[in-house]
């Protein structure tokens, strides 16, 4: 598990690739995909924070999402004072104030 820093930049390079990863699904308790996020300009920074909260934790409870906030660093500040604006953000933050977690499902590049 990697310490944040306060840059993000600095995070994501600590990062496990992405590199073969299509997306990623988020799945929720009832096995319903909810949201997906593509490996695609503008994605692949959440894409990375996510697919690393799955290895590390293996799903994204309260505390994986505490982790995950910390790893966006500056964005997650930002998400609190623009709701809507990082919508991967928001979501970890409704998950570790008490919201439902999520499972990660990995979709590989054919």
């Amino acid at each position: 598990m990697i310490q944040p820093g306060n840059a993000f930049k600095d995070n994501l390079a600590r990062l496990p690739s992405i590199e073969g990863i299509e997306r990623i699904d988020l799945v929720d308790a009832k096995g319903q995909t909810v949201d997906s996020i593509e490996n695609k300009p503008g994605k692949q920074g959440s894409l990375a924070v996510y697919h690393y909260l799955k290895e590390t934790f293996g799903k994204i409870d309260a505390k994986a999402a505490e982790h995950g906030l910390a790893v966006f660093a500056e964005h997650t500040a930002d998400a609190r004072n623009r709701p809507g604006a990082h919508p991967n953000v928001d979501r970890l933050a409704a998950i570790a104030a008490g919201g439902e977690g999520l499972d990660v499902a990995i979709v590989r590049a054919s």
